[in-house]
C-alpha cells in the first residue's frame, strides 16, 4: 500500500469512528507526547471523542507541553479505534498487552503512525500502517497526513507538531531535520505557533530540583568514558530510578552532557531494574551515526543518531554494558576508517 493508499485508509478509518484512543509507548518522549495531543486537537475539532493512554507516566521533563496532563495509564473500555504513535513494535507496548482490555485492542481497527525504520516484531493487529523513516519525526507525519487529508490544523495542534519536530532534530540540528522538515516549521511559524514561547516553556519545566542537581552531579562522576574516549556510558539502578525518575528521567538528564564532552562521539544510559530487564538510551553527536545499529544488535531500534533496546534474558548488567561497549567501539572504528577511505 503506497501512502496515498494508507492516507485515505486513515481517512475513512476516522470517518467511521467515534471513539478514538492514541497510544504511545512504554517510553514516552517529546515526538510520541506531541504527535498524539496534536492527533487529539485535530480528531478532537473535527467532532470526535479522543482518549489518550500510555501505560507509563509522562516524565516531568514533559510537562512543558500543554495536555500531558490528559494522558490517562489504562485502555477505555469502549472505543472504536485505536492510533499508535511513535512505534511499530511490541516490544514497546509491552505493558499494553497487560492492560484488562488489551483483547479488544487486538480486535478493533488500528493505524499505525512511525518513523522509525522498520522492526522484527511489528504490531500483529495493525490494519494501516504508515511507517516513514524519511520524516524526522511522527510529529512532521502528523502534520503530513493532517494536510493531505484537509483536517483542522489550529495553533495549538501546531505547537505540539513543533514540539515533536524539535524534540526528535535536537533543535533542528541532527540529520533527521530535512529541507520538508524546514519548510514545515515555516508554515507552523506562518501559522502563528510561537517557536520562543515553546522554548521558554521547555527551559522552565526543564528547572532541576536541588536533588537533581546533586544528582546530576554523581552520574557524571561515575560516567565511563571508553574507547579512547569516544564513548561515554552509565548505568542507573532500579533504586536510582524509583528515587529520582518521578522528578526527572535520568536518561535525558545526563545525556547531553555527556555528549558536550571534548571528544565523546555517543552517550549510552543503561537502566537495570530488580526483576532483571534492561534498558538502554543510546545518542550520538553528528558524525557519528550508529546508535540504531548498536541498539539492533540488541533486539533495539531507532534512528542513527537516537535509538535504544530492551532485553529480558536475565543477562547481568555488567555483561551487557561490556558487549555494548565492544559494538561500539567496532562501528565507531569502522567509521573512522571509511572517512579515512
Amino acid at each position: 500500500m503506497n501512502h496515498s493508499e494508507s492516507y485515505q485508509a486513515v481517512q475513512q478509518a476516522v470517518h467511521d469512528a467515534q471513539r478514538i484512543v492514541i497510544i504511545q509507548a512504554d517510553n514516552p518522549d517529546i515526538d510520541s507526547l506531541g504527535s498524539a495531543l496534536a492527533l487529539e486537537q485535530i480528531l478532537g475539532e473535527a467532532g470526535k471523542d479522543v482518549y489518550l493512554c500510555c501505560h507509563v507516566q509522562i516524565p516531568q521533563y514533559l510537562h512543558y507541553v500543554a495536555g500531558w496532563d490528559r494522558v490517562y495509564g489504562d485502555l477505555p473500555s469502549q472505543f472504536d479505534l485505536s492510533i499508535i504513535v511513535d512505534t511499530s513494535s511490541m516490544t514497546l507496548l509491552s505493558k499494553v498487552q497487560d492492560d484488562p482490555n488489551y483483547a479488544q485492542l487486538t480486535k478493533r481497527p488500528c493505524i499505525i503512525l512511525d518513523h522509525h525504520a522498520s522492526s522484527d516484531d511489528s504490531i500483529p493487529f495493525a490494519t494501516t500502517t504508515i511507517n516513514d523513516p524519511g520524516m524526522s519525526s511522527t510529529g512532521e507525519l502528523v502534520y503530513s497526513i493532517a494536510r493531505t487529508l484537509d483536517w483542522p490544523l489550529d495553533t495549538t495542534a501546531g505547537a505540539c507538531i513543533m514540539a515533536a519536530i524539535l524534540g526528535d532534530t535536537q533543535g533542528l540540528t541532527n540529520d533527521l531535520a530535512t529541507p520538508t522538515t524546514y519548510r514545515i516549521m515555516a508554515e507552523l511559524l506562518d501559522m502563528g505557533v510561537s517557536r520562543q514561547e515553546l522554548e521558554e516553556k521547555r527551559r522552565e519545566s526543564g528547572k532541576m530540583h536541588p536533588d537533581i542537581f546533586r544528582y546530576k552531579a554523581a552520574l557524571i562522576e561515575r560516567t565511563q568514558l571508553v574507547a579512547d574516549g569516544r564513548l561515554a556510558i552509565v548505568s542507573v539502578p532500579q533504586s536510582e530510578i524509583n528515587t529520582y525518575s518521578p522528578l526527572y528521567n535520568p536518561a535525558p538528564l545526563i545525556t547531553t552532557d555527556m555528549l558536550q564532552t571534548q571528544g565523546v562521539l555517543a552517550a549510552i544510559v543503561v537502566k537495570h531494574y530488580d526483576d532483571g530487564k534492561v534498558l538502554a538510551s543510546i545518542r550520538c553527536n553528528h558524525g557519528a551515526a550508529i546508535a540504531s545499529t548498536l541498539a539492533e544488535r540488541f533486539g533495539g531500534g531507532g534512528h542513527p543518531y537516537a535509538a535504544g533496546f530492551k532485553l529480558t534474558d536475565g543477562r547481568p548488567v555488567d555483561e551487557i554494558m561490556t558487549a555494548c561497549i565492544s559494538y561500539a567501539t567496532e562501528l565507531l572504528d569502522s567509521q573512522d576508517m571509511e572517512e579515512d577511505d
